[in-house]
């Protein structure tokens, strides 16, 4: 079976719903293939900074979110080694952009919002992407169930192992040499920590916890296996991620040490860390080549140590549903058709490649090397760390999160 659709997108993660949604608040329609057979909800939680909640509020969710979540009053840092602090900022708006704001919110609540605001049937699952063909103007997307797709846009928001991005000739993400486990905990009643990002780094670690509402709390533990006595194996069983944890957290304080304590087996997950060389991000034809572009993971994987991989995400999904919403509603009225309409498209998407190729490189560039000042063993980094460098990345974190993606109408 073979069916025509303008605008495709593989994937129903953030930046598939986002993209999908930002389209439809322009009068685009689009769906979005999803592997899975139903919304997949996995995944504990993530930071939002200003630029995230810039890209919602654009989109038209950003109030309803904030109602499920925390605003963070305060950034404090201390020493993985000693347990000593070492770096507080004030995130209150004082001396900041009237719209600063900072929250760590459920993946869950992010997804399920965004699916509640697009038209029934948008999303298309257990539709699991087998292989794509170029046929002139269009792209042939073939399915697992036999469904043939052929549409004018593609739209890649697939995950660091995207389809659409090999499809592409994009090289493979490079291993980060580092790893990360991420826990999430629900109490029954108000935990009573404060609204705040606490932070431990050095020693080959990093150690973060951040309240998503007041029953529940994410964290996070990045690590250099090479810095640490680290066996590959714990990956499969969670008892062992969890005592490993506890083994690097001898140096934070009561309340954090219960929190990991208090995390359960079935709300840990390790995995390593992956990234896109941000050289390649410059080159156009890796971000967008004949109407077919990349958004979040699938183009630009980096490590979390600026917590911007899904803050970028949004930001990629709004200025694309900018950019196609205005090449399809700039048309000629005497003479338009596919050819002409395809060749406005792939003008806004080269647009959508200009405007993001420089601010990606960026973002992929400051987190790596946040996380190796943040985190590295070595001493001259760490005698420095001590003494102003958490500071400083601190303030970079913030100073990359204070962005504006713009409106969806520029």
């Amino acid at each position: 079976m073979e069916i025509n659709e303008d605008i495709v997108i593989v994937g129903a993660g953030i930046g598939g719903l986002a993209t999908s949604l930002g389209l439809h608040r322009l009068g685009v329609r689009s769906i979005v293939l999803e592997s899975s057979d139903s919304l997949r909800t996995s995944g504990f939680a993530l930071a939002l900074w200003t630029n995230a909640w810039r890209a919602l509020d654009a989109l038209g969710v950003g109030d309803s979110l904030r109602q499920r979540s925390l605003h963070f009053t305060r950034f404090q840092a201390f020493s993985a080694n000693s347990g000593l602090p070492t770096a507080e900022i004030s995130l209150e708006a004082d001396n900041k952009p009237i719209d600063y704001d900072s929250r760590c919110i459920k993946r869950q609540e992010i997804v399920e919002t965004l699916e509640k605001e697009l038209p029934q049937g948008t999303i298309k699952y257990s539709c699991r992407v087998i292989s794509i063909q170029q046929s002139g103007l269009y792209k042939l997307v073939h399915l697992a169930n036999k469904t043939i797709i052929r549409t004018k846009v593609l739209i890649g928001c697939d995950g660091v192992n995207s389809m659409v991005a090999k499809w592409m000739g994009l090289p493979k993400p490079i291993d980060a040499n580092r790893s990360a486990i991420r826990g999430y905990v629900e109490y029954p009643k108000a935990h009573g920590f404060e609204p705040k990002f606490c932070a431990y780094f050095g020693g080959g670690v990093r150690i973060g916890f951040l309240p998503c509402d007041h029953k529940s709390l994410y964290w996070f533990c990045t690590f250099t296996p090479s810095d640490v006595d680290y066996d590959e194996k714990i990956e499969g069983s969670p008892t062992k991620m969890k005592q490993f944890v506890l083994s690097l957290a001898n140096n934070v304080s009561k309340e954090a040490y219960n929190i990991l304590e208090r995390t359960s087996l079935d709300s840990l997950y390790c995995a390593k860390l992956k990234l896109r060389t941000p050289w390649n991000i410059l080159i156009k034809e890796n971000i967008v080549k004949n109407n077919t572009c990349l958004v979040g993971d699938a183009l630009h994987p980096m490590t979390p140590d600026i917590g911007q991989g899904g803050c970028s995400t949004l930001e990629d999904s709004v200025v694309l549903a900018r950019c196609i919403s205005m090449a399809i509603f700039a048309k000629n009225l005497e003479n338009d058709d596919d050819v002409q309409l395809c060749k406005r498209i792939e003008v806004g998407l080269e647009k959508y490649a200009k405007e993001r190729k420089w601010r990606i490189f960026n973002l992929i560039t400051t987190s790596y090397l946040v996380g190796l000042a943040q985190e590295s063993n070595g001493k001259v980094i760490s005698y420095l760390r001590e003494k102003f460098l958490a500071q400083f990345t601190i303030e970079t974190m913030l100073k990359m999160g204070d962005f504006d993606c713009g409106k969806l109408l520029s």
